[in-house]
Parts: structure tokens; C-alpha cells; sequence
């Protein structure tokens, strides 16, 4: 979903400034950077930093890889092109199996499902994320942060299950704001089976 989008979704213009109260904002050749790799990155989302970097390059930005993908990271973009996984689980975190593969969701309530993203202001940005019934493909619920902890996104799912009852099979990513226990305890405590993508697959759909 392009960033306009998700500002007109949201009701943010894209000319708001965001001031981090406590530090950790880029630099603005960076942020300069980073609107450059949003705009690339909605038109080729199989890039990966590598391909970014040719990008950048092109456009006259001397950066390394490195670099890049440390930008890309900070965004929470990644290339939905599949690719061998070599990253380890979080220790602590246990990851649940895909369910939905074959599964007609024929219903409101079936399935839903969550994500994070990033929303770029001029000063910086806020992090995005939303609850979604799969079937009606209504927001449920959405909330914006400073920080990308888990904490904010068991709020968003705990108000859509105030207001909108619960569903049968809960699915998301392998993010740790998903796997976490606060995450998925509120999902066991509601009987709500749990799904997750394999790991960076974007692909796996039902």
C-alpha cells in the first residue's frame, strides 16, 4: 500500500511534521533517502537492498549496502521476492503454523488478520498498524506509534475484539510484535487459532 494511501486511511497529511521526543531521528539526507526507497519500493516491492542501492545510485546517491539496508529495515520494508531464510526465531518466541493454506474464508469473522508498517512525515515517522476481517476486508481497528513494540499492536486487537466479537483463526506475520507472549496470549485467553506466515514469505495467502 503506497504511502498516500495510507495517510489518506489514517487522515494524516503528508505534509505533517513529526519531532521524535526521544532521539534516534535521521539525518534529512537520510530521510531523503528513505522517501526515495518508499516511492521505488511501492512500484518494485521484489527489490532488495542490493537492487535499491543500484537505484540510489542511479539517481546519484553514493551509499552503500550496508546503509540500505539498515534504512530499509528502520521502514519495515523488505522484498516480498522469495528467498532462502537464514535468520534465526526469537529464543523465546514460539512460531505457529500456516493455516489458511487451502481454506475457503467464506465469512465475516472467519479469518483476520493484522500488519505493521511505517508512515513517512516530513520530520521523520510513525509506525502503522491496523486489524483486518479477511473475508469483508474492513479495518477493524488501527492504531499509530512512535515505537514498533508490541504493545500498541495487542491494543489494536484488543479493541477490535471489544467491537467487533472475535475470529476463529487470527493470521499474521512472524514479526515480534506478533510472536510475542502478550500477542498471542490475548489470542489464546479468546480461543482464537493462531496463524503465521512462513518466514518472509509474503506469498502465502489462501
Amino acid at each position: 500500500m503506497s504511502i498516500q494511501r495510507q495517510c489518506d486511511l489514517t487522515g494524516l497529511p503528508r505534509s505533517s511534521y513529526y519531532r521524535e521526543s526521544h532521539g534516534g531521528q535521521e539525518s534529512r539526507k537520510n530521510l531523503e533517502i528513505m522517501r526515495l526507497i518508499d516511492e521505488e519500493y511501492t512500484g518494485h516491492p521484489f527489490y532488495g537492498s542490493c537492487q535499491m542501492r543500484n537505484y540510489l545510485h542511479r539517481k546519484g546517491y553514493n551509499i552503500n549496502r550496508k546503509r540500505v539496508k539498515r534504512l530499509m529495515r528502520k521502514m519495515g520494508l523488505q522484498s516480498v521476492a522469495p528467498k532462502p531464510s537464514t535468520s534465526k526465531s526469537h529464543p523465546e518466541h514460539k512460531v505457529y503454523p500456516y493455516l489458511l493454506r487451502g481454506i475457503d474464508v467464506s465469512h465475516a469473522n472467519h479469518v483476520w488478520c493484522s500488519d505493521l508498517t511505517y508512515i513517512r512525515l516530513t520530520g521523520g515517522f510513525v509506525y502503522l498498524t491496523a486489524v483486518m476481517d479477511w473475508y469483508s476486508r474492513y479495518v477493524l481497528s488501527w492504531e499509530i506509534s512512535v515505537f514498533m513494540g508490541s504493545d500498541f499492536c495487542v491494543s489494536v486487537l484488543e479493541r477490535a475484539l471489544r467491537c467487533h466479537g472475535k475470529p476463529d483463526i487470527f493470521n499474521t506475520d512472524q514479526g515480534s510484535q506478533y510472536t510475542s507472549s502478550d500477542f498471542t496470549g490475548t489470542l489464546k485467553d479468546h480461543d482464537i487459532k493462531i496463524s503465521m506466515d512462513g518466514k518472509e514469505r509474503a506469498m502465502d495467502k489462501p
